[in-house]
C-alpha cells in the first residue's frame, strides 16, 4: 500500500468537503476582455450541501446574442444586477479557505483568478477538476461533457444547462458519484482532496493500478 503525503496541509482535507463552482461568461478568455456574468457554487461538508451561492453579476457592457441564446442570460436580466466587482468580493467570503471543484476547472480558474485580481482577493483552497477525474474513472463513458456525464451516472436533474447555479449542483452530484465509486471499486474511504488531485494526472491504461495501491 502506497499512501501519499503533502507538503501542503490543504491536500489532506477531506474531498467531501469542498466548494463546487461554475461561471457563466461574455466569452472564454478573462486575458482577451471576457467576464464573468453569473456565479453558481454549492458548498459541501462531509458530503451534504449545506449552502449554496449564485448571483449574476453586470460585466459593464453588452453581452452578444450568442451568449444570450447559449446561457439563456439576457442584457435585460443583467441590466439591474450588481457588478462583478460587488459580486466576486461576497464570493471570496464565500470561499474562505475551502478547495474547489468545476468541470473544466481550468475555465473557471482563470476566470476566478482573473475578477479576484481585479478587486485585490485571493484565495487558500486548491482546484481539482471533475472532468479530467472522471476521463480517468469513466473511461467508457461516450463522452466528459457535464451533461453527457449526468446521463452516464443516471444523476437527477431538472433539464437545465449552462445556468451556474445548476451546473454546480450537477458537477457536486458527479463528484459525490466519484467518491462512492471509488469507495466501492477501491476501499477507498474518505478520500483525502490530494488523492482527487492525483488521479487527473494518471493515465488511463495505470489508473487502475494506481488506485488500488491506495486502498
Amino acid at each position: 500500500m502506497i499512501k501519499l503525503s503533502y507538503s501542503n496541509p490543504i491536500l489532506c482535507r477531506p474531498a467531501d468537503t469542498v466548494i463546487v463552482l461554475d461561471f457563466e461568461t461574455t466569452g472564454l478568455s478573462p486575458t482577451q476582455g471576457d467576464r464573468a456574468i453569473e456565479i453558481g457554487a454549492v458548498m459541501l461538508k462531509d458530503g451534504k450541501v449545506v449552502d449554496r451561492f449564485q448571483q449574476l453579476m453586470n460585466p459593464g457592457f453588452r453581452i452578444s446574442g450568442f451568449i444570450e441564446s447559449y446561457t439563456g442570460i439576457s442584457n435585460a436580466m443583467l441590466a439591474d444586477a450588481p457588478s462583478c466587482e460587488e459580486v466576486m468580493a461576497q464570493f471570496a467570503d464565500f470561499i474562505g479557505d475551502y478547495n474547489l471543484v468545476a468541470h473544466n476547472a481550468s475555465f473557471d480558474q482563470r476566470f476566478l483568478d482573473a475578477e479576484l485580481k481585479r478587486i485585490n482577493c485571493h484565495y487558500l483552497g486548491q482546484f481539482a477538476c471533475s472532468m479530467l477525474i472522471a476521463r480517468r474513472l469513466y473511461q467508457a463513458a461516450p463522452n466528459h461533457k457535464l451533461g453527457s456525464l449526468v446521463s452516464y451516472k443516471n444523476i437527477q436533474h431538472d433539464g437545465v444547462f449552462h445556468r451556474a447555479l445548476a451546473d454546480s449542483e450537477m458537477t457536486a452530484s458527479l463528484w459525490l458519484a466519484m467518491l462512492e465509486d471509488l469507495q466501492q471499486d477501491y476501499q477507498l474511504h474518505s478520500p483525502d482532496f490530494g488523492l482527487l488531485q492525483s488521479i487527473a494526472k494518471q493515465t488511463k491504461a495505470n489508473i487502475n493500478q494506481y488506485l488500488q495501491r491506495q486502498g
